[in-house]
């Protein structure tokens, strides 16, 4: 199924829109100055504000600002609105010239991260790649890389691909010298959706170099057991799970390798069906807990991870883009309604990190100035994207996968399409179509 993009699709009035509008405010009033200090810092250059403090200046420096390039570009395109496209520039052009100071094609905020990456050189230092004063750069990296292809992706912006390529080719000189051995190794640490990263820019560019390191980065102590449909997860870190799933998805549409998209699929049922909850959401403390035993999930304070669904998702979207079930549907939309939009404060448009199972306990919403927690980085993305999956064309139908208030324009089917309706307050749905002159075609209701 192709899913229209977010330039075919309004928000009509109603949760999804204003929620929105209260991401628009709360990215708007973080500061892109504060944002660019890592990247700047470490390119030797003098930042025109100090960093964030939290997260932002204990290890994971950076991370908050490559989730801001993604969320500005998609704002720009969700709401049509001058300001975040205006923003994005701004933080494009200064990433260039911190890439252009550095001069090897690196950039990013992870502190020391130049030599860093650079000391891995023949293999060196993989297996202590992570630790407390850079906590785990390859994750920290991509939010880079992914912040700049979605510039691309979502505004045709060049210089964003072109900083992102000359990124993506300044690692291919590092990894030529690292054996696979050591590759394997260096992926015990989190590496974000590296994978994904790469294969976005093998079907950008067409560039085969780009498709083999994605492939490299598949981190096989995750991917054997699910070529081999079994789970192995319980006790891992979910979302560094998630994310090389997802790359899996990726990097299957971009090379036909139906083995890694088999991967993907058997990865997606096994935390669909037997590890998440009614919410969607899925697991405690950060972490899968046993298959067959939720106890955990109702008795710990910090249950199912924001960050877990917005991936969840993304994979989602990968797979139904290449082969559509009905269960990728029925879990979106409960994921959608109800922690994905639930994550976000309807008043202030702070974020939630855990969402607790446990009865009667209660929620902590970041503040924009203070909170830089992974959930904020993809919070403020996810809440930015609800028209994605909304319609799509299937078998050459028009799709109606999504019930939330929505306008599509869809000159191909004569005119505009539009869902009405005020869920979960009346259960009704009104579909209209807007036609400029009769048409026939098929119209696909989930």
């Amino acid at each position: 199924m192709h899913a229209f993009p977010l330039t075919r699709v309004t928000l009509l009035d109603g949760p999804f829109k204003h929620a929105l509008r209260a991401d628009l405010a709360y990215v708007l009033a973080m500061d892109p100055d504060r944002l660019l200090a890592p990247f700047l810092r470490e390119a030797g250059l003098e930042p025109a504000a100090p960093s964030y403090g939290n997260w932002e200046d204990s290890g994971l420096d950076g991370h908050i600002g490559g989730h801001y390039l993604s969320a500005l570009a998609l704002l720009a395109v969700a709401t049509g609105e001058a300001e975040p496209r205006e923003r994005l520039d701004r933080m494009v052009a200064e990433l260039a010239r911190a890439q252009d100071h550095l001069g090897t094609g690196y950039v990013g905020g992870v502190p020391g991260g130049a030599a860093l990456f650079e000391g891995l050189r023949n293999g060196e230092g993989v297996g202590t790649l992570g630790s407390s004063d850079h906590w785990v750069p390859w994750y920290n990296l991509h939010k880079t890389f992914a912040g700049l292809i979605d510039a691309h992706t979502l505004l045709g912006h060049d210089k964003a691909l072109h900083i992102v390529l000359r990124l993506a080719d300044w690692w291919l000189d590092i990894a030529a010298t690292i054996g696979d051995d050591a590759f394997e190794t260096m992926l015990d640490t989190e590496f974000g959706g590296m994978n994904e990263a790469y294969a976005d820019l093998a079907a950008i560019t067409g560039r085969a170099d780009y498709a083999d390191m994605a492939r490299r980065f598949s981190h096989r102590a995750i991917l054997d057991p699910l070529l081999e449909r079994r789970d192995d997860l319980t006790g891992r870190h979910a979302n560094t799970q998630i994310p090389k799933a997802v790359g899996y998805a990726a990097t299957a549409a971009v090379t036909g390798d139906t083995d890694l998209e088999g991967a993907a699929r058997h990865f997606w049922h096994q935390v669909v069906e037997h590890r998440s909850v009614a919410l969607g959401g899925n697991s405690v403390r950060e972490h899968f807990h046993a298959a067959d035993d939720f106890a955990a999930m109702i008795e710990d304070r910090e249950g199912p991870e924001t960050c877990n669904t917005y991936n969840m998702l993304k994979l989602t979207r990968r797979l139904a883009a290449a082969g559509l079930e009905p269960a990728h549907l029925d879990f979106a939309e409960r994921a959608v309604y109800n922690h994905q939009l639930a994550s976000q404060h309807p008043g202030h448009g702070g974020l939630v990190y855990f969402t607790s199972m446990r009865p009667g306990h209660y929620r902590v919403y970041s503040q924009p100035e203070t909170s830089m927690w992974c959930c904020v980085g993809t919070g403020i993305e996810a809440q930015a994207k609800y028209g994605e999956l909304v319609f799509g064309e299937h078998d050459g139908a028009l799709a109606v996968n999504l019930y939330l208030p929505a306008q599509l324009d869809a000159p191909e089917f004569g005119g505009r399409v539009r869902i009405e309706n005020a869920f979960p307050a009346e259960e009704a749905v009104t579909v209209v179509l807007d036609l400029d002159e009769p048409r026939a075609f098929a119209l696909r209701l989930r």
